[in-house]
């Protein structure tokens, strides 16, 4: 099994013993699941569960880098020390997601730990501060919208993978990735290109084709038809290319001509129209900040992650990777083959 699938799997089957406590006994799935997809980090990155109380209490796991551990293959972090990949507090299925992210114990831990994510096994939400200290969600990712429907997903852990696999994986590797330093252009490509997948994920799901204004336009400017399955697939997979690096195009710009010269700068994917003066280009992102179909994909809400990832690159490391005003071409490579 993959680790997706033997994540549902063994949570199936916990469920099935009818022994199982309301949160406690389904602890050791999720470290699993998270230390699989940690090993594969550099550095890697271990959950360590039930942290010592260090004056906010105790949250269910701690998310730690290899370097944090006395030596190699040492299950015990150094003392004292804080989670560098953040907290996580784990709930049952049951848990109202929404009471628990405004919840006491959330906002102590998010004052201790900066960064917490949150679940009860069918939702997750990622969690820190904001400028002003106040608790904000900057990712979710949900399974199923209730108990009755997480038990039916698990058990059919092989269905539940495949519809699940990629896109939970990737969720949980941003997790764990969101505190690490932002500079190298390999890394930045993999999260924009993790989030245009997310965003692909969407839009397959959609029931009704939401694009048919942007299809005609698209077909126009590339000189080329889209037709059949595998034209409807290609055409989704070049819309949310074309998307995404968009925004990174804007961005590139933002940078030379705003956010280099003021460090606190912050990008904002909404504009990114101002920055491209390409008629199709502007006609897209104008067709996403204008209320209307486009708007009920989930799309923004992805473009809003992509804004925060870039929002968090170290800009002068980045650009030192290429040559004057050439990030724009040279990026692309490295954008698509993390795309697909």
């Amino acid at each position: 099994m993959n680790p997706i699938e033997t994540y549902f799997y063994e949570l199936g089957l916990i469920h099935a013993s009818g022994a199982g406590t309301r949160e406690t006994s389904f602890y050791p799935p999720l470290a699993k699941l998270l230390d699989e997809l940690g090993r594969k980090l550099k550095p890697k990155v271990r959950c360590v569960s039930q942290l010592t109380n260090t004056g906010a209490g105790s949250p269910d796991f701690g998310l730690y880098t290899q370097d944090q551990f006395q030596r190699t293959g040492d299950q015990k972090s150094r003392l004292g020390q804080m989670p560098a990949r953040g907290a996580v507090e784990l709930k049952g299925p049951a848990a109202d997601m929404e009471a628990l992210a405004r919840s006491q114990q959330v906002r102590d831990y998010l004052d201790r730990y900066r960064l917490l994510l949150v679940g009860n096994l069918r939702e997750f939400r990622l969690m820190d501060l904001d400028s002003q200290g106040s608790p904000r969600t900057l990712e979710t990712y949900t399974i199923a919208t209730s108990p009755d429907g997480l038990w039916a997903l698990c058990g059919h852990p092989q269905t539940a993978a495949k519809q699940h696999g990629e896109r939970l994986a990737e969720f949980l590797t941003r997790v764990m990735l969101h505190a690490a330093p932002l500079a190298e252009p390999k890394d930045v490509a993999w999260f924009l290109a993790s989030y245009a997948r997310e965003a692909r994920a969407r839009l397959e799901l959609a029931a009704l084709d939401p694009l048919p204004s942007i299809r005609a336009a698209l077909e126009d400017a590339l000189g080329i038809r889209f037709s059949g399955d595998k034209g409807e697939h290609f055409f989704r997979s070049t819309f949310v290319q074309t998307l995404f690096y968009g925004v990174f195009s804007a961005w590139v710009l933002w940078s030379k001509q705003t956010g280099g010269a003021d460090p606190a700068a912050r990008f904002r994917w909404k504009d990114t129209a101002d920055y491209l003066h390409v008629p199709f280009l502007q006609v897209l992102y104008h067709q996403f900040v204008t209320p209307g179909s486009l708007r009920e994909f989930g799309l923004t809400e992805v473009l809003g992650w992509a804004e925060q990832v870039l929002n968090r690159v170290d800009r002068p490391s980045f650009f030192a990777a290429f040559e004057q005003d050439q990030a724009v071409q040279y990026f692309y490579e490295p954008f698509l083959e993390a795309f697909d």
